[in-house]
């Protein structure tokens, strides 16, 4: 991973869905700033409802942003359409979470893979595409034969390899991965992670991984942002975030992981679980003043009135949070 090549820089992005009841809007992204560099996996994570995959999307202009910035290679999208777009959008795919409903039942594999080839290069001949299409399912694990089938034909875990080799035919230099693997058997699910990891070498990848299980993001991602509610409360490296965890939510999160360390005399201990108390505020109504204050138990009086803004801390890292983290 460099950090020097600043890939993607999103400023200030907020999404809010109608309610259908006058004056109400689901806060679904509520102004969140971050940056992607180039070659590194950076992990998205959070609970159900955080906004992650909104953001996700958000970033490929598959939904439209209420308010913000998004620059690609330097190029604020919001003043890109037509061609310009489209010319973009090369280099920009996405992994979806469902292998099952994210392929067309009525086409085949090649068909499938043809598309985005007839999309942006309408002049390559059938048989440039048919070998291009060939060379990609191969390279994801599949066999030639399977490039006549159809998606009923496959397995949960091939299918995802087919929607991995669609993401990747145009070369794309950032791809989200949208929970891929988070709709697979356990048994499958580290095979299709490897198979990422070597593929983002090979095809000099930058990934945006969205997922919920922080051990997987833990073993494939280079820094982690933590979500809660439309809003980033901790990003930062992966050894700063789960060695070195600072927000309350951040803490709880990480406690759920299943795992024991060694106390004196080499017994095996659990590690303390924080259990957050109520349920996720309504994106609806967020509460005044930090939105995780409400299920926080270290909270202090000014987190009810006062939103904290992200903090750096001395090794770079961002927080938002009103105690003292360093």
């Amino acid at each position: 991973m460099s950090e020097t090549i600043e890939l993607l820089d999103v400023k200030n992005l907020v999404k809010h869905f109608p309610t259908g009841e006058r004056g109400k809007v689901v806060r679904a992204v509520d102004g969140v700033s971050f940056k992607v560099y180039k070659g590194e996996t950076l992990g998205v994570v959070g609970e159900s409802g955080c906004g992650k995959t909104t953001t996700g999307r958000l970033v490929l202009k598959l939904l439209e942003k209420t308010e913000g910035e998004i620059i690609f290679k330097g190029i604020n999208l919001s003043a890109v359409r037509g061609k310009e777009l489209r010319g973009l959008r090369k280099g920009m795919q996405i992994i979806f979470q469902d292998p099952y409903a994210s392929l067309d039942p009525r086409k085949t594999v090649f068909q499938t893979l043809e598309e985005p080839f007839r999309i942006h290069y309408p002049r390559m001949s059938k048989a440039e595409i048919a070998e291009k299409a060939e060379l990609l399912i191969r390279r994801v694990g599949l066999r030639q034969e399977h490039i006549l089938r159809y998606p009923h034909e496959f397995s949960g875990g091939q299918r995802q390899r087919i929607g991995i080799a669609r993401a990747i035919a145009l070369n794309p230099e950032f791809v989200v991965c949208d929970e891929p693997v988070s709709a697979l058997d356990v048994s499958i699910q580290a095979q299709v992670i490897n198979l990422m990891r070597d593929i983002k070498d090979d095809f000099n990848l930058t990934y945006m991984f969205i997922s919920h299980d922080l051990r997987i993001i833990k073993h494939i991602c280079d820094r982690v942002m933590v979500m809660y509610l439309g809003g980033i409360v901790e990003l930062g490296t992966k050894r700063d975030v789960y060695e070195h965890r600072r927000h309350p939510y951040t803490k709880a999160l990480l406690s759920a992981i299943p795992r024991t360390r060694r106390g004196t005399g080499g017994k095996a201990h659990a590690e303390e679980r924080i259990i957050l108390a109520g349920d996720i505020p309504s994106p609806v109504n967020p509460p005044a003043g930090c939105p995780f204050h409400p299920r926080c138990r270290d909270r202090v009086e000014r987190c009810g009135t006062e939103k904290p803004a992200l903090r750096t801390m001395a090794d770079g890292s961002l927080v938002a949070c009103h105690l003292d983290m360093e």
